[in-house]
Protein backbone atom coordinates (compact mmCIF):
# COMPACT_ATOMS: atom_id res chain seq x y z
CA UNK A 1 0.00 0.00 0.00
CA UNK A 2 1.25 3.35 -0.92
CA UNK A 3 1.53 6.75 1.08
CA UNK A 4 -0.83 7.87 -1.17
CA UNK A 5 -3.04 5.09 -0.28
CA UNK A 6 -2.74 5.36 3.21
CA UNK A 7 -3.22 8.89 3.58
CA UNK A 8 -6.26 8.42 1.46
CA UNK A 9 -7.64 5.87 3.89
CA UNK A 10 -6.63 8.07 6.90
CA UNK A 11 -8.71 10.38 5.47
CA UNK A 12 -11.59 8.51 5.48
CA UNK A 13 -11.60 7.25 8.61
CA UNK A 14 -11.39 10.54 10.02
CA UNK A 15 -14.58 11.93 8.14
CA UNK A 16 -16.45 8.37 10.03
CA UNK A 17 -15.62 9.65 13.66
CA UNK A 18 -16.13 13.51 12.33
CA UNK A 19 -19.74 12.13 11.74
CA UNK A 20 -19.92 9.68 14.65
CA UNK A 21 -19.19 13.19 16.99
CA UNK A 22 -21.04 15.47 15.37
CA UNK A 23 -23.27 16.51 18.23
CA UNK A 24 -27.00 17.48 16.90
CA UNK A 25 -29.37 19.50 18.62
CA UNK A 26 -31.85 16.71 19.34
CA UNK A 27 -31.97 13.31 18.68
CA UNK A 28 -34.97 10.49 17.79
CA UNK A 29 -35.18 7.76 20.13
CA UNK A 30 -33.40 5.22 17.62
CA UNK A 31 -30.63 7.41 17.83
CA UNK A 32 -30.32 8.03 21.21
CA UNK A 33 -30.79 4.41 21.85
CA UNK A 34 -27.68 3.82 19.96
CA UNK A 35 -25.30 5.76 21.70
CA UNK A 36 -26.27 4.84 24.65
CA UNK A 37 -26.78 1.23 23.44
CA UNK A 38 -30.50 0.50 24.97
CA UNK A 39 -33.25 -0.91 23.04
CA UNK A 40 -35.61 1.91 21.45
CA UNK A 41 -38.37 0.45 23.29
CA UNK A 42 -36.43 1.06 26.38
CA UNK A 43 -35.68 4.93 25.59
CA UNK A 44 -39.38 5.55 24.77
CA UNK A 45 -40.50 4.05 28.15
CA UNK A 46 -37.76 6.09 29.66
CA UNK A 47 -39.25 9.33 28.35
CA UNK A 48 -42.68 8.34 28.71
CA UNK A 49 -42.32 7.61 32.24
CA UNK A 50 -40.08 10.81 32.95
CA UNK A 51 -36.75 9.48 33.58
CA UNK A 52 -35.39 11.61 30.29
CA UNK A 53 -36.54 14.80 29.78
CA UNK A 54 -37.97 14.59 26.59
CA UNK A 55 -40.23 16.56 24.54
CA UNK A 56 -43.13 15.45 22.18
CA UNK A 57 -42.42 16.62 18.36
CA UNK A 58 -44.28 16.32 15.19
CA UNK A 59 -42.07 14.21 13.31
CA UNK A 60 -43.42 14.24 9.70
CA UNK A 61 -43.79 10.61 9.99
CA UNK A 62 -47.59 10.50 10.90
CA UNK A 63 -50.05 12.21 12.99
CA UNK A 64 -48.27 11.31 16.30
CA UNK A 65 -45.43 12.83 17.34
CA UNK A 66 -42.52 11.51 18.46
CA UNK A 67 -40.27 11.61 20.87
CA UNK A 68 -37.57 14.32 21.04
CA UNK A 69 -34.03 14.05 23.14
CA UNK A 70 -32.07 17.28 23.32
CA UNK A 71 -28.21 17.35 22.96
CA UNK A 72 -28.07 18.79 27.13
CA UNK A 73 -30.50 15.52 27.75
CA UNK A 74 -27.81 13.24 26.23
CA UNK A 75 -24.78 15.19 28.37
CA UNK A 76 -26.99 14.81 31.58
CA UNK A 77 -27.59 11.69 30.86
CA UNK A 78 -23.65 10.58 30.25
CA UNK A 79 -23.01 12.50 34.02
CA UNK A 80 -25.45 11.49 35.99
CA UNK A 81 -27.62 8.74 34.68
CA UNK A 82 -31.57 8.33 34.97
CA UNK A 83 -33.99 10.83 36.36
CA UNK A 84 -35.45 9.71 39.80
CA UNK A 85 -38.74 7.43 39.29
CA UNK A 86 -42.05 9.36 39.07
CA UNK A 87 -45.57 7.15 40.08
CA UNK A 88 -48.23 8.09 38.74
CA UNK A 89 -50.68 9.27 41.69
CA UNK A 90 -54.39 10.35 41.81
CA UNK A 91 -55.50 13.74 42.94
CA UNK A 92 -59.04 14.61 42.87
CA UNK A 93 -59.63 12.60 39.77
CA UNK A 94 -56.77 13.74 37.68
CA UNK A 95 -53.29 11.68 37.03
CA UNK A 96 -50.53 13.68 38.52
CA UNK A 97 -46.45 12.48 38.46
CA UNK A 98 -44.76 12.74 41.25
CA UNK A 99 -41.34 11.24 42.88
CA UNK A 100 -41.09 8.15 44.97
CA UNK A 101 -39.22 8.90 48.03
Amino acid sequence: MSIDERLDRIAELLEVLVQRQTAKEFYEVEEFARLVRKASFTVREWCRNGRLMAEKRISGRGAHPAWAISHEEYQRYQREGLLPAQRMARVDGAAKCGDIS
